[in-house]
C-alpha cells in the first residue's frame, strides 16, 4: 500500500528545462544536446555536479562549466544555461499533490538544484504543499545518490516499499528502484498521473 509519494521538480511538476536549452542551442548555433553532453562528461565530479552538491560558488562554476563547455570545442554562458531552469508550474501535477494529501498520503520533493529553491513566487507557493523538500544544494547530496533517497524517507517517516518516486530521467528512478521505491516515469505528464492513480488508488486526474 502507498503511503507517500515523491516527485521531482523541474520536468515533473515543472516544464522540463531541457526544451528551454534546446531552444537556446537552436539560436546560438550550438549542435543540439551541446548541454547534456557537457554535464554527462564526468557526471559526478563536474561543475554542474558539484554546484548541485553545494560544494562550489556560482563563480567558481561559471568560471569551470565554461571551461568545461571549451574543451566541447564551444562557447556556453553558464548563467544562460541557469536562467533557464524554471519551467512553469505544471497545474495538473498541483492537483494531484492536493489530492494524495486529501487522501492522506504524504508528499514530497527530491530534486537536484544549483541554488536554494526559492520560497516565495509560483516555487514557493508550490513548495508550501509538500510534507518534505530535499533539496541537493542544501543537503550536499543529489540524485542518482542512493542516501538522497534515505534522507526523504527518513524525513517522511515511510518505508521504500509504501513510496512512489516520479522523475523524467530514467537515471534517477533506477537508483530509486534498488532501494525498492516504486517509480514513475514523467514522459507524457497525463500518462504519468493515472499510472499515479493506479498505484495509489487516489484520483489525482479530478
Amino acid at each position: 500500500m502507498i503511503e507517500a509519494a515523491l516527485f521531482d521538480l523541474g520536468g515533473v511538476l515543472l516544464a522540463s528545462p531541457f526544451e528551454a536549452i534546446e531552444q537556446y542551442e537552436l539560436e546560438r548555433g550550438l549542435p543540439p544536446g551541446t548541454v547534456r553532453r557537457i554535464n554527462s562528461a564526468d557526471p559526478d565530479g563536474n561543475a554542474w555536479a558539484r554546484l548541485e552538491r553545494g560544494e562550489i560558488d556560482m563563480a567558481t562554476f561559471a568560471a569551470l562549466f565554461e571551461a568545461e563547455a571549451r574543451s566541447h570545442g564551444v562557447e556556453v554562458g553558464a548563467f544562460d544555461v541557469l536562467a533557464l531552469l524554471f519551467g512553469d508550474v505544471r497545474p495538473e501535477m498541483v492537483t494531484a499533490v492536493k489530492r494524495l494529501r486529501e487522501a492522506g498520503l504524504r508528499v514530497g520533493i527530491v530534486s537536484n538544484t544549483t541554488s536554494p529553491l526559492p520560497r516565495s513566487g509560483a516555487v514557493g507557493e508550490l513548495l508550501a504543499r509538500f510534507d518534505v523538500v530535499v533539496e541537493s544544494f542544501v543537503v550536499g547530496l543529489r540524485k542518482p545518490d542512493p542516501e538522497i533517497y534515505r534522507l526523504a524517507l527518513r524525513k517522511l517517516g515511510v518505508a521504500a516499499d509504501a513510496t512512489v518516486f516520479l522523475d523524467d530521467l530514467g537515471v534517477n528512478l533506477k537508483a530509486a528502484r534498488a532501494l525498492g521505491i516504486q517509480t514513475i516515469k514523467v514522459t507524457d505528464p497525463g500518462v504519468a498521473l493515472r499510472q499515479l492513480a493506479d498505484l495509489t488508488g487516489v484520483d489525482v486526474l479530478s
